[in-house]
């Protein structure tokens, strides 16, 4: 019996590396057009992968919109950027009827959101109306135009951004907006070398770079599948309840018996709301996403790890205590991960 799992995992493991062999001239040709950004390209592929949505918060100029139409271009998908805007209309996104008074008809025009890609740039500049419109395709991969409902294409991929909220003009989404996406990525300034490679690269106003396609669709929609196929050891999805509840005041005791003698009470006393069942989902996913990313067929805590700050730094708020101890919610899941056992 243990020779038999052995040897599918093994027959699991070369599956999984055979529909990863993509990977590596994607990540390459996207490499030439995008300089670092290592673990924003990365979070796309997650969410890729996954049928997840990633938002992304960072001061302008980081390169978001061309990391997002970068990977657009190198799997052979389409494209679409909506700039958010106080005006915007529900319609604007998702399309709307048009009357043909030649033979007094309907017809259906479809908005920008028909696309594999969307960049849905600044979404915290937009009306209530938007964001829900934008939020509804993202979860049903559908929209109901004229009442005839039209399916999204698939792989279908939000990266929405925001700017900081500080800044003039932006408002903070509603946390059950925001639980929606899957990841939350925060894009930081690159390093001296970097930005000396940005220079050199981009710093040529007759030049524009473009990422030639390095894979398709269908590469993506097959290594999704396989994707599903990634196992996940009993012990390290009880690693993952254990961390959602952890987050959670007052479960503290529904925590599994290896995690009985951590520390948390201090940790839980500073969330003031914790994690949903949504975030355990997109924990599993990312997770087993990850490990292919990794060309394994099967996920280790390390994985768990790499993505818990994506997947939980939105979906926990912190109490005014930690904000009096400048504590973010990133400060709050590193504590966490500290004090919890390891599987």
């Amino acid at each position: 019996m243990a020779e038999t799992a052995i040897q599918d995992m093994s027959l699991l493991e070369r599956q999984v590396r055979e529909a990863g062999a993509f990977l590596e001239p994607l990540r390459a040709e996207i490499g030439r057009v995008l300089v670092g950004q290592a673990e924003l390209v990365d979070g796309l592929l997650i969410g890729l992968l996954t049928g997840g949505h990633v938002l992304v918060e960072g001061v302008p100029g980081l390169a978001k919109t061309l990391a997002v139409k970068t990977l657009a271009q190198a799997v052979g998908g389409s494209f679409a950027r909506l700039q958010f805007t106080p005006d915007l209309l529900p319609a604007d996104l998702t399309g709307t009827t048009v009357y043909n008074p030649a033979d007094h008809s309907f017809s259906v025009k479809r908005g920008p959101i028909f696309a594999n890609i969307i960049l849905a740039d600044e979404i915290n500049r937009a009306p209530a109306k938007v964001q829900s419109a934008l939020l509804e395709a993202m979860q049903e991969h559908q929209v109901t135009l004229g009442g005839e409902t039209h399916l999204l294409p698939n792989p279908f991929l939000v990266m929405a951004t925001q700017n900081p909220i500080e800044q003039e003009g932006t408002y903070p989404l509603p946390e059950a907006q925001v639980d929606r996406f899957m990841l939350k990525l925060e894009v930081r300034y690159p390093g001296r070398g970097e930005e000396r490679q940005i220079l050199e690269r981009m710093g040529h106003p007759v030049m524009a770079l473009k990422a030639a396609p390095a894979a398709s669709l269908e590469d993506v929609a097959t290594a999704a599948r396989w994707v599903d196929q990634v196992y996940m050891d009993p012990k390290v999805e009880e690693y993952i309840l254990d961390l959602v509840f952890a987050t959670r005041p007052g479960c503290l005791a529904q925590l599994s018996e290896r995690q009985k003698e951590a520390r948390l009470v201090h940790i839980t006393e500073l969330i003031q709301y914790g994690a949903s069942p949504r975030a355990t989902l997109a924990l599993t996913l990312a997770s087993k996403a990850r490990a292919f990313l990794n060309r394994r067929a099967y996920v280790v805590p390390q994985d768990v790890k790499d993505v818990v700050p994506d997947v939980l730094r939105h979906r926990i708020l912190p109490t005014y205590e930690a904000e009096a101890e400048n504590l973010t919610s990133d400060d709050l899941i590193k504590r966490l991960l500290d004090e919890l056992r390891t599987p």
